[in-house]
């Protein structure tokens, strides 16, 4: 048998999809981000705002940084899977990011 399947991975368009679909992300964790300081700074400064103002920082950092590595390692020709780490780390920053997001609003 001849063609992509037999000899090797024909990745064709696929890295690039994803590495656009990892920009798409993290613009669309940037404006969670920047919407949560600005509902946390607009308050009265209590230290559960600025507190929460500056968890929503770290964690927007932390999800930026390991999105930033990914799209950097789907540039590689035979581009590495997700590890389980970074995944971990992922799913961790989303869901601080909505319990920030439920204490600012409450």
């Amino acid at each position: 048998m001849s063609g992509p399947g037999a000899g090797g991975r024909d990745a064709g368009l696929q890295p690039e999809r994803t590495r656009l679909a990892w920009r798409r992300t993290t613009l669309a964790c940037s404006v969670v981000a920047v919407l949560a300081l600005r509902q946390a700074l607009r308050g009265s400064g209590s230290a559960v705002e600025v507190a929460g103002a500056a968890v929503t920082a770290l964690l927007w950092l932390a999800f930026l940084g390991v999105a930033h590595g990914r799209i950097r390692a789907l540039a590689a020709a035979r581009p590495p899977g997700l590890a389980p780490r970074a995944a971990s780390a992922l799913v961790a920053c989303t869901v601080a990011l909505a319990v920030v997001a439920v204490a600012l609003v409450f």
